[in-house]
């Protein structure tokens, strides 16, 4: 089997499981941040206070990123589906400056999780295993739609970068923007962004800095004000998301 055709073949199961195989970086993760105790050690506590409110704003931009593309497709496109489905080619808006905004958006989102760890080795290593990880999913959708969409394609893709954005490339989007669609398909995220910071942020209060549960909800108290926002939020989304249709705008979707 040739290299490009392995490629395809393996990156058409990792886009399969896509949502879960990240999972399997958790085991490596926990031994880099039990020894995460150096940064407070070297810079004080409110350092290690305003670095991990940067991850945190590192991982909101990732979604925002996420939210101001998904927000403006048509239906069957860019989809959390398992399998590849393309009803158009997206050109406009944030594929008209980089070809996978949402896989770019992805590595922000992770990279503010990582850096949370403080170990510049793991981050090293989660960095190379995402881009390894998703090459070969974007060579086998990139397939996918080359066969659907042939010149158009290609000639999008000869203008527009693979994974860094080129912002002088922009192109309006063709759509208006949709909150309801967006809402519909990112409420996730945002549970996601919010459980994790406070988990990390929980364990290094217990764990790290010897607090006990009352002490550290008396220091961080906006970050439990911030879980049970999120909370609150993916409660809400879901709930009208089962009950209403009123996520659900023609045209987009999922």
């Amino acid at each position: 089997m040739k290299l490009a055709d392995e490629l395809k073949r393996e990156g058409g199961w990792l886009f399969r499981w896509r949502s879960y195989l990240p999972l399997a970086i958790l085991p490596i993760a926990v031994p880099a941040f039990a020894d995460s105790g150096w940064f407070a050690a070297a810079f004080g506590s409110a350092a290690e206070d305003r670095w991990d409110w940067a991850c945190l704003i590192l991982s909101l931009a990732g979604l925002a990123m996420r939210v101001l593309t998904i927000g403006y497709v048509p239906s069957m496109t860019s989809g959390r589906s398992i399998r590849h489905h393309a009803a158009s080619l997206n050109t406009t808006g944030m594929y008209s400056i980089v070809r996978h905004p949402l896989y770019v958006a992805n590595f922000l989102v992770f990279i503010g999780f990582t850096l949370t760890l403080k170990s510049g080795l793991f981050t090293l290593f989660a960095a190379l295993a995402y881009v390894l990880y998703y090459e070969r999913i974007v060579v086998a959708e990139e397939d996918f739609l080359e066969s659907l969409y042939g010149d158009e394609f290609r000639r999008w893709a000869a203008r527009t970068p693979t994974a860094i954005p080129r912002l002088t490339l922009w192109i309006a989007n063709d759509l208006s923007f949709s909150w309801r669609t967006a809402l519909l398909r990112e409420y996730h995220g945002v549970m996601l962004i919010g459980a994790v910071f406070f988990i990390c942020k929980l364990l290094q209060g217990l764990l790290i800095r010897q607090q006990s549960l009352r002490e550290w909800i008396g220091v961080e108290r906006l970050y439990v004000t911030m879980l049970a926002g999120c909370l609150a939020f993916y409660v809400i989304a879901l709930f009208v998301r089962k009950r209403t249709n009123w996520l659900i705008v023609e045209g987009r979707g999922p």
